[in-house]
């Protein structure tokens, strides 16, 4: 690891205190002209859980887990993190680091411009002008997070025969369709494929395991737009409603879309999503994330040791279109 200063784990962040989640909410929504009132709406998803985000605790066990990984494999390289809307932010923690070398490691696995651009792009904004910092690859179709999905699904289904619904992060169409690279064969709208090739992976997985795949499909949830703008569907709760009208009463949720059990897993959908199924009469169940999962942590550092030798590949510069125009993204690699 002697290419690198400091491996970065980068996130989106979260409130840790009630106080906190009104301006990390106004923060998250900056220039979007979102009144106060639906950001006070959406602060109450937080203080069904004592007023804080689930996510930072889960980065810190990410982070302990990438730490012990790294010190087994012999690479004391110094592992920080950061994050794009609350605290550590980017730039508190990019000023900290001793060196001007970073390799950055996102918490988010598909391409889309918020899932790995928008990363990119913050991440200009805030690095010291002395530090170059390169940005590893979308990571959803590496072995180690297919297996953590599939060890999940697999416990979730346990001996019985249910519909698995995978689910993952509504984005805008608009998004959807720009994601991903003409070079690597998508021709936008990679976010979508690349979810379906988990799925496909993690069900062949879940075959050779009980000799049988589920019925299944792919539904999303956390829609967060305006009404008129159209966005990624079905929503999961919409989803339900139509196998339970078809008769299906044993549902199992598989969050592929997700790293770990943060507020749109928590809320959306072990308690939205659970409350739709209750009043359907449908049995639901939802699978673990890839969390802290040997294979998974074993995975990422993978790419974090090929990044250090040159051989983990970034986006080709097409990839997922930037939405502000004219940003100096000089000190960063091409933008995972």
């Amino acid at each position: 690891m002697s290419t690198y200063d400091a491996v970065m784990l980068a996130s989106f962040g979260g409130p840790d205190r009630p106080e906190d989640v009104l301006p990390f909410l106004r923060r998250v929504t900056a220039g979007k002209g979102i009144p106060d009132e639906r950001l006070a709406e959406v602060g109450e998803h937080y203080r069904l859980f004592g007023g804080r985000s689930p996510i930072n605790d889960q980065n810190r066990a990410l982070l302990a887990a990438l730490r012990a990984e790294l010190d087994r494999r012999g690479s004391r390289v110094p592992v920080v993190w950061g994050n794009r809307n609350w605290h550590p932010t980017f730039a508190e923690t990019l000023q900290e680091v001793e060196g001007t070398r970073v390799l950055a490691l996102t918490t988010s696995a598909y391409p889309s411009y918020s899932g790995c651009r928008q990363y990119a792009e913050d991440l200009a904004q805030a690095r010291p002008d002395r530090m170059r910092i390169d940005l590893i690859r979308p990571y959803a179709l590496t072995p180690g997070f297919v297996e953590a999905n599939a060890d999940a699904l697999l416990a979730a289904i346990g001996d019985t025969d249910p519909y698995v619904l995978f689910v993952t992060h509504s984005i805008p169409l608009a998004m959807a369709r720009t994601s991903g690279s003409r070079r690597d064969g998508s021709d936008g709208g990679a976010y979508v494929a690349r979810h379906r090739q988990v799925m496909e992976a993690v069900l062949e997985r879940v075959e050779r395991a009980r000799g049988e795949r589920p019925a299944s499909d792919l539904a999303y949830c956390s829609r967060s737009g305006p009404p008129q703008q159209p966005w990624l569907e079905p929503d999961v709760n919409a989803a339900l409603a139509a196998l339970a009208e078809g008769g299906v009463t044993d549902v199992v949720l598989a969050p592929i879309g997700f790293v770990s059990d943060h507020m749109e897993v928590i809320f959306d959908l072990d308690t939205e999503a659970a409350g739709t199924a209750r009043r359907l009469g449908v049995t639901l169940r939802r699978a673990a994330t890839a969390g802290t999962h040997p294979a998974f942590v074993s995975g990422l550092v993978d790419l974090v040791l090929a990044a250090a030798d040159g051989a983990t590949p970034a986006c080709p510069a097409d990839c997922c279109p930037p939405l502000h125009r004219g940003l100096d993204t000089r000190g960063m690699n091409a933008p995972v």
